[in-house]
């Protein structure tokens, strides 16, 4: 397939790639491999797992970047800091212009409702999009090593070519992808959702060290108080793909009318 062009004619499209599991993960390679042939692809991912890390940058420690020779025919860098510091760094010193799409995964485990909030995989997507780059995070509801990315290529391929080719988007596009953990011929397609309203029930069990000093370890249960068929939760469960525009805005607009008309201040 031909590459696709910028607008200026000298220009190749150029397309980030980072995640938070580390530029070493099975699902970065996969992603790459998707994306094969639609621009010049630059890697900068995280030298080591940076899961739960959320939108967490790097202050008073130094940043390395180093190059890396683990994807074939790509140039790529591994860098010491955050998913969000990869991107920072890769617009500011490896590319020192913006990207024209950011790619973010293939998460290992589920990214969808509450997962976006801590989500390293989509802090690192986010951050583009607040520099008006358009961003994509992709993630596989699996967390295996040996995971089959054969679907989440196909799919990732498309929506990606789907975001290149459309006009006047918004400019701080980024889409939150979930791809079930399903052979590919059982997939029904790609649903547009709503991020669920569901949580992790959460509880730390205290547990003691050989040496007798206590010590916490979360644990949880999933739990979904959303019962609309157009929530991301709702589209994984019965077998599709779930895509949710995200944003970083956290206004409550309605809220705010409310407080605007009812506190006397």
């Amino acid at each position: 397939m031909a590459k696709v062009k910028t607008k200026k004619k000298d220009k190749e499209l150029i397309i980030l790639v980072t995640n938070d599991d580390g530029y070493t993960a099975p699902g970065i390679h996969a992603l790459v491999e998707a994306v094969k042939g639609l621009g010049k692809i630059v890697v900068v991912a995280p030298d080591k797992p940076q899961s739960g890390m959320g939108h967490a940058i790097t202050i008073g420690a130094p940043l390395r970047l180093t190059k890396v020779h683990n994807f074939e025919d790509v140039e790529a860098y591994s860098c010491s800091g955050t998913p969000v510091d990869c991107v920072k760094l890769a617009v500011d010193k490896v590319l020192h212009r913006k990207p024209d799409i950011c790619i973010s995964g293939v998460n290992h485990g589920a990214n969808h409702s509450i997962n976006v909030i801590y989500s390293g995989t989509m802090s690192a997507a986010l951050e583009a999009a607040i520099e008006s780059i358009p961003s994509i995070g992709f993630s596989l509801l699996d967390y295996s090593l040996e995971a089959d990315f054969t679907a989440t290529k196909k799919y990732a391929r498309i929506i990606v070519e789907q975001v290149l080719k459309t006009k006047q988007l918004d400019k701080h596009l980024c889409l939150n992808v979930n791809i079930p953990k399903l052979d590919e011929s059982l997939i029904k397609g790609i649903k547009i959702c709503s991020q669920a309203y569901a949580k992790y029930e959460e509880k730390f069990d205290e547990r003691k060290d050989p040496h007798g000093k206590k010590y916490y370890w979360l644990t949880g249960e999933f739990v979904n108080f959303d019962k609309r068929k157009e929530s991301d939760v709702w589209a994984l469960k019965n077998n599709y793909i779930s895509v949710v525009p995200v944003q970083f805005d956290l206004t409550h607009y309605e809220l705010k009318k409310k407080l605007e008309k009812n506190w006397k201040l």
